[in-house]
């Protein structure tokens, strides 16, 4: 269920990236414009525009987000330290893919509020 942004492109590989996890739910790639010594993103292969469209039905597509973030955590040697995840809804939120995101943050003391 792709669609055709940079995200779905990246998914199914016509974009190169730094792909870091995959499994059959999710893609996890280095972020081309890193705010954190690790920055991953995290994609589910599910094309969902924002947060707004997750339904019951995409559950378990969420815990597999959820799941990957602990294994690249845990490889990239910052599990113990901590880690940020963020995820932006629309416009004012700060999207500016709409496909929906996640964001792993780590590397540095993450500070509060966050923006």
């Amino acid at each position: 269920m792709q669609g055709d942004c940079i995200f779905c492109r990246i998914i199914r590989g016509e974009i190169p990236s730094k792909k870091v996890f995959e499994n059959e739910h999710v893609v996890a790639v280095e972020d081309i414009n890193p705010q954190a010594p690790v920055h991953i993103l995290i994609l589910p292969k599910k094309h969902l525009s924002t947060s707004l469209e997750i339904t019951e039905e995409d559950a378990v597509l969420l815990c597999w987000v959820f799941l990957a973030a602990n294994e690249i955590a845990r490889n990239k040697g910052v599990a113990d330290k901590g880690y940020r995840i963020v995820m932006n809804c629309n416009e004012e939120g700060g999207q500016v893919i709409f496909h929906l995101h996640f964001h792993l943050l780590a590397g540095r003391h993450m500070l509060w509020p966050p923006g």
